[in-house]
């Protein structure tokens, strides 16, 4: 290891130790849940930003969550960063034979049927994994089933045309239409899932990942209302005291201002 990551783990076995920090001594592996997550969102964050130097520091931030978890599993007796370094030393050459070993892989097609059919045999010996095993159960929604619908696609389970989407999508809508129709509330429930479900289908078959497009649709959505606001403030108007078709009429001047 380098001197900077010996100095790392130097600190922060100093932060666990007698005479370190009462809030680090006081750490488990479930309370750094949520600071892991935290971490996560601030190092994507500073990767849209564009700033280096914030993505540097967050970045380190996140390498402080691996650091802080390896100390107190080692504590444990479980497993030491050492531990989990060549694990996915290991783990690479692994997934990589087309690097490190024999196996031919030219295009990425190749290399993602490759990887996929190593994972399915890696924790379970020689019973085949599902296909869709071990996708993290806390992703957000939209990203749990953007994977879910990717891994399944690489096999072949696929719409042939893009048309097929769009046909699925417009039943869907339909179907939870005739849900609402009949009043039947675990009908609406189910018929609006199957309709995000082939929203977010849809936006992966014209390559996009609809988390990312719905926290742009917020974004988007934030700074005009925001700006709304700023409308009905310079006119001394109240929000809560405007019409809908008011507030209507103001958001389309705000939308006509941002072109």
């Amino acid at each position: 290891m380098t001197n900077q990551t010996n100095r790392l783990l130097d600190i922060i076995k100093k932060l666990r130790g007698p005479d370190g920090c009462p809030w680090d001594r006081e750490q488990t592996i479930e309370t750094l849940k949520s600071h892991l997550i935290e971490e996560t969102y601030e190092v994507i964050d500073a990767m849209e930003s564009g700033d280096r130097v914030e993505l540097k520091e967050e970045l380190g931030d996140l390498l402080l969550q691996v650091v802080f978890q390896a100390q107190i599993a080692d504590e444990e007796g479980s497993f030491n960063f050492n531990d989990v370094a060549e694990t996915i030393a290991d783990k690479l050459i692994r997934r990589h034979p087309h690097v490190f070993g024999d196996v031919k892989a030219d295009t990425t097609d190749q290399v993602f049927r490759n990887w996929e059919k190593i994972k399915k045999f890696e924790k379970s010996g020689d019973t085949p994994r599902s296909l869709i095993d071990g996708i993290p159960r806390h992703l957000p929604a939209l990203s749990k089933a953007y994977l879910v619908q990717k891994r399944v696609a690489k096999v072949g389970f696929e719409w042939d045309e893009i048309s097929g989407v769009v046909d699925k999508l417009e039943e869907e809508l339909a179907e939870v239409k005739e849900a609402m129709a009949q009043k039947n509330e675990t009908a609406i429930r189910e018929e609006l899932g199957d309709l995000l479900f082939s929203t977010v289908n849809l936006s992966r078959y014209l390559g996009h990942e609809s988390e990312e497009l719905l926290n742009e649709n917020i974004k988007k959505f934030t700074r005009r209302f925001q700006a709304l606001e700023k409308h009905l403030n310079s006119d001394n108007r109240e929000l809560e005291n405007c019409t809908i078709d008011e507030l209507e009429t103001v958001w389309q001047i705000v939308k006509k201002e941002e072109t």
